[in-house]
């Protein structure tokens, strides 16, 4: 056997960074809103949108992180602006508030990221009847109240983009850690693939994400936190056990959410994409000893 060229055997580019990948001014006099904006996916999807132009309002239910990607989004120095507006999406009234203020700001609203949520871990017999109806509350609801306002102006425009951030505990397998949260999000998968047609007509697609296990501070803090995990001990189960022997980047979600905003997915709609690194084709990572109810 012949020994291959040292051509052959160089490590290959090295790798772009997911934001990367968009051409420049993409959303140039654009206009989103991302609701969740202070953290995580949602702060990088609203600085991802404006790096290439787009105007962003951030909504979320703490304002000093909201603030936070604001100033982020001011140091880009590209004309984009930012502006944070206090929300709580479950109710109906601060959300018609922050609809009233995009429209007075801005004028129009092009793209909706509800990507505002959130769960805790627990088997379902230690479920609250208020814990269940909490989580059911922002997660279906919210979305729904959302969609439900924010629809209107791009309906008049006729054009315009909406996606839902659920995740991948929203389909077939169930949701081993997060019964709530994973019938809320199966709501939402529903009413995604239901709204599109009706949207479709007037040049509005929908469209849900569903990602994996994704590295974010309040994944550890408010999840595997709560459970007795370190950052570094779950990253640690990961790297042993996952497909991709990592846990996914916010980065990577968010450049995916752009994706589904962009030119080249205006006949994408009703979808709910899986963004999970095939881990829901592997085994689930449980931290509940068997036999738990």
């Amino acid at each position: 056997m012949t020994d291959r060229s040292a051509a052959e055997r160089a490590p290959g580019p090295a790798p772009i960074e997911p934001m990367a990948s968009f051409a420049p001014d993409l959303f140039r006099g654009r206009v989103a809103v991302v609701t969740g904006g202070g953290t995580g996916i949602g702060r990088r999807t609203a600085v991802g949108f404006a790096s290439y132009g787009a105007h962003v309002v951030v909504a979320g239910r703490t304002e000093s992180s909201l603030q936070e990607t604001v100033e982020e989004i001011a140091a880009l120095d590209n004309g984009a602006r930012g502006l944070a507006v206090p929300t709580n999406i479950r109710a109906v009234d601060e959300v018609e508030r922050l609809r009233a203020r995009v429209l007075e700001q801005h004028g129009r609203v092009d793209f909706l990221v509800n990507n505002a949520g959130g769960q805790f871990p627990a088997a379902p017999g230690t479920i609250s009847d208020n814990g269940w109806r909490s989580v059911v509350d922002l997660n279906l609801n919210g979305t729904w109240n959302m969609v439900n306002r924010f629809t209107g102006p791009m309906i008049e425009a006729k054009y315009g983009a909406i996606v839902n951030v659920v995740h991948i505990f929203s389909f077939d397998r169930g949701a081993p850690m997060f019964v709530h949260s994973g019938a809320a999000r199966a709501g939402v998968v529903s009413l995604t693939r239901t709204m599109a047609p009706y949207l479709a007509h007037h040049g509005v697609t929908i469209n849900a994400i569903a990602p994996g296990t994704i590295a974010t501070a309040g994944m550890q803090e408010k999840e595997m936190g709560e459970l007795g995990y370190t950052e570094a001990s779950w990253a640690e189960r990961f790297e042993q056990l996952g497909p991709m022997r990592r846990m996914g980047t916010a980065e990577e979600t968010a450049a995916t959410i752009l994706f589904l905003c962009s030119p080249a997915a205006r006949y994408i709609s009703g979808a709910a994409i899986v963004a999970d690194g095939a881990e829901s084709q592997a085994n689930w990572l449980l931290p509940f000893e068997p036999g738990t109810t």
